[in-house]
């Protein structure tokens, strides 16, 4: 858990803004393409775009008869709560790092 240093109040709330986003499904593209340099943004980005990609790959098991209805559904209930988690995590000012997403996400 890491809390970033941001310049002005202005700055702090564009910055929230473009990491809240990170948590929106594909809107995650949006601050992992044009908040690169600023930290928080950055490490907010990464993780909501492991999100989505695990919200893609969930869409794709419903083709898999019988398990796959269910690893959707278990998949959509994770990434909601991670996506809720992460929201808060920016409303807060805060870098908490997502069980099982985080260490994905330094790899990209």
């Amino acid at each position: 858990m890491a809390a970033f240093r941001l310049i002005s109040d202005r700055d702090r709330l564009v910055a929230q803004v473009l990491a809240g986003m990170s948590y929106l499904g594909i809107l995650a593209l949006v601050p992992f393409m044009i908040g690169r340099r600023d930290p928080f943004v950055a490490f907010h980005a990464r993780q909501g775009i492991i999100i989505w990609i695990w919200e893609v790959i969930a869409v794709y098991a419903l083709i898999v008869p019988g398990l796959g209805k269910i690893a959707f559904q278990l998949s959509s209930v994770l990434c909601f709560v991670l996506s809720l988690v992460g929201l808060v995590s920016v409303i807060l000012g805060r870098a908490w790092r997502l069980p099982g997403v985080s260490s994905v996400a330094e790899k990209l």
